[in-house]
């Protein structure tokens, strides 16, 4: 073993190590990987961020706006209203739910096809008194399932038709992954639907907001005396000096009832304020300001809202501003105009102070604020709504425009006409034209860790490859199966790469296995056909924990799921997909 592929096995090995810790975002550990090959001279400087120029990190990008402006023309909206149809038995909402959101996953983004339904399945849920956790993991699931059918569906699939590129001349063309992934993706999906459901747990704690978010738990009604030197302050002083831990949520002035007061608010004498607080911070803060407690009375939630001010639930995104830190460190009240009332993790509210929080990943929160304000506010910060968004059916002829822009992309990619990074940068420029999505939105629909994780990724998967590392591997795993038919060793390249999407990034296994896969079918002298596809499969079905992929993160809090949940479903779909897929790829990739 050379010095070179010393390094870079020690390189990737603490690189996993840090994809796997998650104490920092994948992104950051991969241009961590990027600089640390490219200082030990593994990669030419010169070369170092080529990888940012490859042509699967633009068609993910351009991918992305495109399907943005599918779903700004309204067009899911009309294929959510048909939900509506399928009757109250769970297995045909659960049937429904997942095929809609693998049809849709085939061709936009999965994670923004399962942001756009799971307001539509928490919904469908509550209205029938169901618990979330039955409806959110199969919505999960079956958007990575129905990625598996086409080039553009995820990026492990764009990553693997470059490689092949790069091996034989000619880049897997837009439905050449239909033939595997249509079968294994209807597999899965009657899989998840019929039988799948059942084993997933009932989370009862959050089968409602009225539920999950007590008002009574947490909101407190304090008058302010004459005497208190509270009057004449504004609110954003008063919640300063209180540290963040006490948040007005509405302000009671004779008759009038103010839900969400702007922070420049004055506060009088005989206001009657609604602050959230727990119990000591309440204490200190009346003592302090010498206020009394009004009268008790049971406080709902229609004191928290008006016409103007609007109570909504929304999670914690993977790329949200919020993880990782807590309110006060991004001033949300004075800089967004937007108060958190209660923070959900895992299905439970949580007692500790808001303002002492460190947001993770998947958490719900209850936030309130100005409609406008919301609405502006909730995108910036990264947060998904997971209830209260309602899809709206668009105009017929935005909608005839953004379906014929994608289909004309699609087929000058499929015929080969046009490459498909080409196809898919000019239908976004041209979506961009014709106004089904504006600039903010383009580059705000960009996964933009994703593209960054994809450019430092990539130069480091070439260096795998060219420091013979990958042949190693291969090698190894080739006298692991010795005396074993060639299938088997496929399967045994499907089955690496899905336990390694379980713990990293999909792309980034996709990244890493794909060179591997090659000097496997170079060492079988067999096409490396059935081997890309056995990657691509493989790093599109981490079913097994919630961060494997963002769609399995999301929903998370909204689920109430714990991180062994996932087995109890992803286990025996991951076996059905090991035992269909195989013969799959066997069959229309022939060694």
């Amino acid at each position: 073993m050379t010095s070179d592929q010393l390094l870079i096995f020690g390189v990737l090995v603490v690189t996993l190590a840090l994809f796997v810790w998650g104490k920092w975002r994948y992104d950051l550990v991969a241009l961590l990987a990027l600089l640390t090959v490219t200082l030990l001279g593994i990669v030419p400087w010169g070369e170092a961020f080529l990888g940012f120029g490859h042509p699967a990190v633009i068609t993910v990008a351009a991918v992305l706006i495109v399907g943005k402006a599918l779903a700004n023309s309204g067009l899911v909206g009309l294929l959510t209203r048909q939900l509506s149809r399928v009757g109250t038995r769970i297995t045909a909402q659960v049937s429904a739910l997942t095929v809609l959101v693998a049809f849709l996953s085939a061709f936009m983004n999965n994670v923004g096809a399962l942001a756009l339904l799971m307001p539509v399945a928490v919904r469908m849920a509550r209205k029938n008194e169901r618990p979330p956790s039955l409806y959110l993991m199969p919505l999960a699931f079956g958007s990575l399932l129905g990625g598996l059918v086409t080039l553009i569906g995820t990026p492990p699939n764009i990553i693997i038709a470059t490689f092949r590129e790069d091996t034989t001349g000619a880049p897997f063309r837009m439905f050449d992954f239909a033939p595997v992934g249509l079968g294994v993706g209807l597999a899965g999906v009657i899989f998840v639907s019929l039988l799948g459901w059942r084993l997933l747990p009932k989370r009862e704690g959050q089968a409602s907001r009225d539920e999950l978010f007590r008002t009574g738990e947490y909101l407190t009604e304090v008058r302010v005396p004459e005497d208190s030197p509270m009057v004449g302050k504004s609110l954003e002083e008063v919640e300063q000096e209180a540290g963040g831990d006490v948040v007005v949520a509405g302000l009671i002035r004779g008759e009038q009832r103010r839900p969400a007061p702007v922070v420049f608010e004055r506060i009088r004498a005989e206001d009657i304020l609604i602050v959230t607080a727990d119990s000591d911070t309440l204490k200190e803060f009346v003592e302090e300001h010498r206020l009394e407690f009004a009268e008790e009375r049971e406080l709902d939630e229609a004191i928290l809202g008006s016409e103007d001010v609007d109570l909504m639930e929304v999670v914690v995104t993977p790329n949200s501003r919020l993880a990782g830190r807590n309110p006060k460190a991004l001033r949300i009240r004075g800089s967004f105009g937007m108060n958190i009332l209660a923070v959900a993790r895992q299905g439970a509210r949580m007692k500790e102070r808001i303002a002492d929080i460190r947001f993770r990943v998947g958490d719900v929160l209850l936030v309130q604020g100005p409609r406008a304000a919301l609405f502006d506010a909730v995108p910036r910060l990264g947060l998904l709504p997971i209830a209260e968004r309602d899809l709206s059916v668009g105009d017929p002829r935005r909608m005839i425009l953004a379906v014929g822009i994608f289909g004309v992309a699609v087929a000058l990619a499929a015929l080969g006409i046009l490459g498909i990074q080409i196809a898919f940068v000019a239908a976004a420029v041209a979506a961009v034209l014709a106004g089904l999505v504006n600039l903010d939105q383009a580059y705000g629909s960009v996964d933009w860790p994703v593209i960054v994780l994809l450019g430092a990724m990539i130069p480091v998967g070439e260096a795998l490859e060219s420091t013979g590392a990958a042949a190693l591997v291969g090698n190894l795993l080739l006298e692991v199966s010795a005396g074993a038919a060639p299938a088997v060793s496929v399967g045994a390249v499907l089955v690496v790469t899905m336990l390694l999407s379980d713990i990293i990034n999909n792309a980034a296994a996709a990244v890493l296995m794909a060179p591997v896969s090659l000097a496997i079918a170079a060492g079988l002298q067999a096409s490396p056909d059935p081997f890309l596809m056995a990657v691509g499969l493989g790093a599109s079905c981490a079913f097994l924990t919630p961060i494997g992929h963002q769609s399995n993160t999301l929903v998370l809090g909204p689920g109430g799921y714990r991180f062994g949940d996932y087995w109890r479903l992803g286990l025996p779909l991951e076996v059905v997909i090991v035992v269909v897929g195989i013969p799959l790829i066997l069959w229309a990739w022939p060694l």
